[in-house]
């Protein structure tokens, strides 16, 4: 029986009349997957780089998501090729790769997640879940069509390519990281300092003049909505880690008796 499969995050911020609105999934947890997929946001980034998740997590959490209206992206942990092409064959469909900094480091990516001859992924969607076992009509000769590959700016170099980056064919948009940048730029911790911002917007800018959307990471809720107003394209406000250790320390806050200060 033919499969359709979903809209990929290209597809979805070209049909979108607003910037779409995501969280992190960084437990590692399908069960923790499924509570933020039914949400209500749009967009849902599952971890590789700097949560504990391998390929076997990976794949729960995208069969955990797979019932909700969200579209899952799969930060990888590097530029891999061989990472890309076993995650694109678990079924991501939307690959965010981290700590790109110039245009050929971007073509390679953009070549790793590409059948030839646009690329060099190797051929296994009939014994793979990306072509649901050859359920999918003509997936290797529309595999493009069903990935979408975004690059993350998250240095001084980068951003300063920025427009070469955001050119190059196969990468269909920008992903800001200001914590990265802000350590490049010798402002460790400081995301939202005016010079970080900056450099954003500027990223912002190179991409729009590509034809391309700009999304950025912002937990800080006046920060984030400044980005939006300055033209990002998709946000990410929230992590499930982040949400979960708040909402404990404010149960214990509220229900624990406090010691005085200077006890």
């Amino acid at each position: 029986m033919p499969i359709h499969l979903s809209p990929t995050l290209r597809e979805r911020l070209t049909d979108s009349d607003r910037p779409l609105v995501g969280g992190w999934v960084c437990s590692g947890s399908p069960v923790m997957a499924e509570v933020m997929a039914g949400g209500g946001l749009d967009v849902l980034l599952l971890d590789m780089e700097h949560a504990p998740n391998g390929l076997e997590s990976i794949l729960a959490q995208l069969h955990a998501v797979s019932g909700y209206p969200v579209t899952p992206i799969v930060r990888v942990p590097s530029a891999d090729a061989v990472t890309i092409k076993q995650v694109l064959d678990l079924g991501a469909q939307n690959i965010l790769v981290p700590m790109v900094s110039t245009a050929e480091e971007v073509r390679e990516v953009a070549a790793a997640a590409q059948y030839p001859p646009a690329g060099r992924r190797g051929i296994g969607s009939a014994l793979a879940r990306s072509g649901r076992w050859s359920r999918v009509p003509d997936y290797l000769a529309r595999g493009a069509e069903h990935v979408s590959v975004f690059v993350q700016i998250e240095t001084v170099e980068g951003v300063e390519n920025a427009a070469q980056i955001a050119a190059v064919d196969g990468v269909d948009g920008l992903f800001l990281g200001p914590s990265d940048l802000s350590a490049s730029m010798e402002l460790l911790g400081q995301q939202t300092h005016p010079d970080v911002v900056a450099a954003a917007h500027r990223a912002f800018a190179a991409a729009r003049s590509a034809g391309k959307p700009a999304g950025v990471n912002a937990f800080d809720p006046a920060t984030a909505k400044a980005y939006l107003d300055a033209g990002a394209s998709w946000i990410l406000v929230g992590a499930d880690v982040s949400l979960a250790a708040r909402g404990v320390e404010r149960l214990a806050t509220e229900f624990i008796p406090q010691p005085p200060a200077g006890a």
